[in-house]
């Protein structure tokens, strides 16, 4: 067995003059949950679509359980499952046909079919909806439903291409359990994401922005190697308004901030160093009659690491 299911080496994608990934390399062991993180175009999509051999590279390399995804496509996809951002369940079937659709596209027999289907209604909590129309489910069930297809034949590997967009956060925390079940089964899974919360759930993340990967490693490890500088977190009896204030100061050059930004009531404010710029801060926001609750410095959140990794 290879000590990885997916070896990335140099991979670029061009279209015409734009380069959608720039000589990308990574590796992803068995059983890993692997975040692939970026925001909207960094390149993300494209290098699943690599990886699927749905692209062909424009350089480098790439395998995935051992296979060449440019030229050995119809073997690997067989070991590989697939859910991509957009919607890929049929609305005018129900749960149970869905499955049945995808099991025989994927060749299984009647007796793995069976079984599958019985596995993945009870994976997806659709015991006793299994005759609903799928237009008639709510989002997170579809999100399980839609998981439960991609892994109907049982594959080796996964990859999920931001499979949660959209859906609540309990239904995202319930799909995050699903797979690390995966993963406990040695399922590979490499999933893409938005969502900071979950990439936190992710063994090890790989920063990607502009088509670059600009940092890799664990969350844990990314927070005391990619945040040079000190995060303040400010409390104020005004949020809103504090946020501009400390916004104008910043674009005067009157606080240098590298970043503020709200996070949820509180305001993060992302600094060379936390002693220094607690009183001044304070002080500007008195001076503009803001009450002020608490300024503290904290350990980073896995956004403030990759603002600051992007910058």
């Amino acid at each position: 067995m290879n000590e990885y299911t997916i070896e990335v080496n140099n991979l670029t994608k061009k279209f015409g003059s734009f380069t959608a990934v720039d000589n990308v390399s990574f590796n992803v062991r068995p059983g890993e949950v692997y975040g692939w993180l970026g925001p909207n175009g960094a390149g993300k999509t494209t290098t699943i679509r690599m990886l699927l051999g749905l692209l062909t590279p424009t350089s480098g390399e790439a395998r995935v359980l051992g296979y060449n995804p440019a030229t050995q496509t119809k073997a690997m996809q067989a070991r590989v499952g697939y859910m991509s951002q957009l919607f890929t369940l049929y609305n005018d079937l129900t749960a149970r046909e869905n499955i049945r659709f995808y099991g025989q596209a994927y060749g299984l027999s009647r007796k793995q079919l069976r079984q599958r289907q019985a596995d993945i209604l009870e994976m997806a909590g659709l015991i006793g909806r299994e005759n609903t129309l799928t237009s008639n489910l709510s989002g997170g069930w579809k999100q399980r439903l839609a998981l439960g297809c991609a892994i109907v034949h049982e594959p080796q590997v996964v990859f999920l291409d931001e499979p949660t967009a959209g859906v609540d956060p309990i239904s995202r925390r319930e799909f995050w359990g699903l797979i690390y079940a995966m993963a406990k089964k040695g399922v590979t899974v490499l999933v893409t994401t938005h969502y900071m919360d979950e990439a936190e759930l992710c063994q090890r993340v790989g920063f990607i922005s502009q088509g670059k990967l600009i940092a890799l490693d664990t969350p844990d490890q990314l927070k005391q190697t990619q945040m040079r500088r000190h995060v303040l977190e400010i409390n104020t009896a005004d949020a809103d308004r504090a946020m501009r204030v400390l916004k104008a100061a910043q674009d005067s050059g009157r606080l240098p901030f590298e970043e503020v930004a709200l996070y949820g009531a509180q305001i993060h404010a992302v600094v060379p160093d936390a002693e220094t710029f607690k009183a001044p801060i304070w002080a500007l926001l008195n001076d503009e009659g803001i009450d002020v609750h608490s300024i503290e410095w904290i350990a980073p959140t896995l956004e403030d690491v990759f603002i600051s990794a992007v910058k």
